[in-house]
């Protein structure tokens, strides 16, 4: 469903999740999408805390918190339009006693003179779907929040995968939607800080390359990588394969 709300112009609300969660977002510009969902669908159901690094309008944090009513979260934004609109997402799917909006750098959580909150090794939980286009190989957005949002320098995953390694307790879990080149650049990150990691992939139809890739690690583990069985969107007639549709539609987690 989208409409546009009275109260907030050049916006619209729409509705992820059959309904259970509300979104206020931009007109134009970075819309969510099935990204979102995604991530949020690899929250494991013991979760009590997460961060939701670069949450945008909040849409992947409450999603997780649509499933999980006992869990708690903060939601980093630095952009503060976005900030303002995840707030009122925050609201509007009245969660405001167990989710806060920390407006501020991902890079400077958790070291001194950054943000507050959320507190060092406070979270079981981090998720995040970093900036992945590369600002070498892609051509920037006119729109400055998209670009924003999609863009990075070459330092950026890992700097990503260390704020979130701040952020979590011991054995703490990391949750990550990326591209599947940042793979490289990715186990690179995760060298020395996290283990366990599995990876899978997520297909838009049968035989068709991956044009996403799903990460779990563990803080602190040393175990090598595993490689899961991939997700596949589509079935070759275009319709939503069993499993993806209970993720997109009913915000399951992935096992």
């Amino acid at each position: 469903m989208t409409d546009t709300p009275p109260d907030l112009p050049n916006t619209t609300r729409d509705t992820i999740l059959g309904g259970r969660v509300t979104l206020h977002q931009p007109r134009r510009g970075h819309r969510v999408g099935h990204d979102a969902i995604l991530l949020a669908a690899l929250a494991p159901d013991d979760t009590r805390h997460l961060v939701d690094l670069g949450t945008g309008v909040g849409a992947a944090g409450l999603a997780v918190l649509a499933r999980l009513p006992g869990a708690s979260a903060h939601l980093v934004e630095i952009d503060s339009p976005t900030a303002a609109l995840a707030r009122e997402n925050v609201a509007a799917n009245g969660v405001a006693e167990r989710c806060a909006v920390v407006e501020g750098d991902v890079l400077r959580l958790a070291r001194p003179g950054g943000p507050a909150e959320p507190a060092p090794d406070a979270a079981d939980l981090v998720i995040a779907n970093p900036p992945f286009n590369a600002r070498a190989a892609h051509q920037t957005s006119p729109d400055a929040r998209r670009a924003t949002a999609h863009m990075a320098d070459g330092d950026t995953l890992q700097g990503w995968v260390l704020a979130a390694y701040r952020c979590l307790a011991p054995a703490g879990r990391l949750a990550l939607i990326l591209r599947p080149e940042d793979l490289t650049p990715l186990l690179a990150a995760l060298a020395g800080r996290f283990g366990a990691a599995e990876l899978l992939p997520v297909h838009p139809a049968p035989g068709a390359d991956a044009v996403r890739l799903l990460v779990r690690a563990i803080k602190g583990r040393r175990t090598p990588p595993v490689i899961r069985p991939g997700l596949v969107l589509a079935d070759a007639a275009g319709r939503p394969s069993p499993e993806a549709e209970t993720i997109l539609r009913d915000g399951t987690a992935l096992r």
